[in-house]
C-alpha cells in the first residue's frame, strides 16, 4: 500500500509476488465462484421452499409458498392482488354548448370486508356525488362487474366507502402504518390509466413518513413512496412485504421533472375514517365558525400586527361568536399552543371532540385577550356571517 500524504489520496495495490504462476490463482477464483453459487442456491431453496422468506398468509388464512423465485413481490402480489378492484364512474355533464354529454372516470379500490364493502378515494367517486344520474361500478380481479352504492365519503381525508351486493370476497389484510420504517419494501397495486392495465404491480420503498401535501386547498398527512403511482392508481393499495395494506394510494407529484414521488394515506388514519363512514355515512367534526386568513410575519409587520390567523368572517350563532371572538381578531394561541396558520388551528381542533372547551388567545386592537370556546359540530347549520 502506498500513501500520497500531500494529496490525501490512498492508492491500493496488490502485493502478491509477481513470480507466482497465474494459473493456480484463476483456478482458486473459479472454485470460489462455484462454491459461493452453490451456497446461494441452497440458501434460496430453503428460503423459498422451507423457510419463511416467501411463505405468507393472506386474509383468508391461505398460505402462499412461492417456488423458484428470489423476489417476495410475487407472493405479495398473489396475496393482495385479489383484494384490489377497479372503480369506474359514469355520469352526464353539461358541455360548453349546453348539451349533455357522457363522462367517465376510473380509479381503484380495496375490498374492506368479504361482504362487499370497498374503500376508495373521495376524488375517484366525486363526479358521482355531483350527478344524480351517475353510476358507480366495481370490477373485481376476475373481471366480474357489480354496481356499487356510495355508503359514505369524506372530502377532508379524500376517502370514500362503497358497497356491492356480493359475499365471499377476498378482503384485504391491513397492517399498522404506525410501525412502518423508511426503507421498507412498498408495492403499489391498482389500475393505472384504467381497466386496460388493471391489477398492475409496481415496486419501490417507503421513502418517507408523515409527509404533508396540499391538494385542492386541502392538506393531507401521507406516506411517501417511490413505487410508481399513476392516474387510475388512486384508491388502490400500498402493500408491505407481508402482503398487508399499509396505505391507500392517493396522489403523485405531477411534474415532468420529477419521478418517484407518490403518496398514500396511512392505513391507521384511513381505517378510523372508514369505520365512521360505515356507521354514519359521514364524518362529523368539531366546528368553530370562522373564516380565517393566515397572517405571516411579513404581512403582520407591514400592518403593525402580529402573526396568527386573522378572523375575516364569523358565523351567526357559531361557537366563535358565543365565545366573544370578533371580526378582525387575530387568533395567536389555541388550546395553549401558539399558532400561525389555519392548518395548525384545524389540526388542534380536529384532535378534539365536539363539546370540548378550549382556551383561545386573540390579539385585538393592540391588546391580547383570552377566553374559552366550546366546540360545536360542523353538522349544525349557521346563518350568514357577523358584520361587526
Amino acid at each position: 500500500m502506498e500513501e500520497n500524504e500531500d494529496k490525501g489520496i490512498v492508492n491500493v495495490s496488490y502485493v502478491s509476488e509477481k513470480k507466482k504462476s497465474k494459473i493456480p490463482q484463476i483456478m482458486i477464483y473459479i472454485i470460489l465462484v462455484i462454491f459461493v453459487s452453490i451456497l446461494s442456491s441452497l440458501a434460496t431453496y430453503f428460503l423459498v421452499t422451507k423457510g419463511n422468506g416467501f411463505k405468507l398468509t393472506g386474509s383468508n388464512n391461505t398460505t402462499y409458498n412461492v417456488e423458484n423465485v428470489e423476489n417476495p413481490v410475487v407472493a405479495v402480489a398473489q396475496i393482495a392482488g385479489p383484494s384490489v378492484v377497479g372503480v369506474s364512474v359514469s355520469y352526464l355533464e353539461q358541455s360548453f354548448f349546453g348539451s349533455l354529454e357522457e363522462g367517465e372516470s376510473e380509479g381503484s379500490g380495496i375490498i374492506y370486508s368479504e361482504d362487499g364493502y370497498i374503500i376508495t378515494n373521495y376524488h375517484v367517486i366525486e363526479d358521482a356525488l355531483n350527478s344524480s344520474s351517475a353510476t358507480v361500478k366495481i370490477t373485481l380481479s376476475n373481471e366480474e362487474e357489480y354496481e356499487a352504492e356510495i355508503i359514505g365519503s369524506d372530502q377532508v381525508t379524500d376517502l370514500a366507502l362503497l358497497k356491492i351486493e356480493k359475499d365471499g370476497l377476498t378482503a384485504a389484510k391491513f397492517g399498522k402504518s404506525e410501525k412502518l420504517n423508511v426503507g421498507e419494501l412498498a408495492v403499489a397495486i391498482g389500475n393505472p390509466l384504467g381497466k386496460e392495465f388493471a391489477g398492475s404491480v409496481t415496486v419501490g420503498y417507503i421513502s418517507a413518513l408523515n409527509r404533508t401535501i396540499t391538494s385542492d386547498g386541502r392538506t393531507y398527512n401521507v406516506i411517501q413512496t417511490d413505487a410508481a403511482i399513476n392516474p387510475g392508481n388512486s384508491g388502490g393499495a400500498l402493500v408491505n412485504a407481508k402482503g398487508e395494506v399499509i396505505g391507500i394510494n392517493t396522489a403523485k407529484i405531477n411534474d415532468t421533472s420529477v419521478e418517484g414521488l407518490g403518496f398514500a394515506i396511512p392505513s391507521d388514519d384511513a381505517l378510523t375514517i372508514i369505520e365512521e363512514l360505515k356507521v354514519s355515512g359521514k364524518i362529523i367534526r368539531p366546528y368553530i365558525g370562522i373564516y380565517g386568513i393566515d397572517l405571516d410575519e411579513m404581512t403582520a409587520k407591514r400592518n403593525k400586527l402580529v402573526e396568527g390567523v386573522y378572523v375575516y368572517q364569523i358565523y351567526n350563532g357559531s361557537p366563535a361568536q358565543q365565545a366573544g371572538i370578533q371580526k378582525g381578531d387575530i387568533i395567536v394561541e389555541f388550546d395553549g399552543k401558539k399558532i400561525t396558520t389555519k392548518q395548525e388551528l384545524n389540526d388542534i381542533k380536529n384532535s378534539k371532540k365536539i363539546g370540548d372547551t378550549i382556551k383561545v388567545k386573540v390579539y385585538r386592537l393592540g391588546e391580547y385577550k383570552e377566553g374559552e370556546i366550546v366546540l360545536g359540530s360542523d353538522e349544525e347549520t349557521y346563518s350568514g356571517s357577523v358584520t361587526n
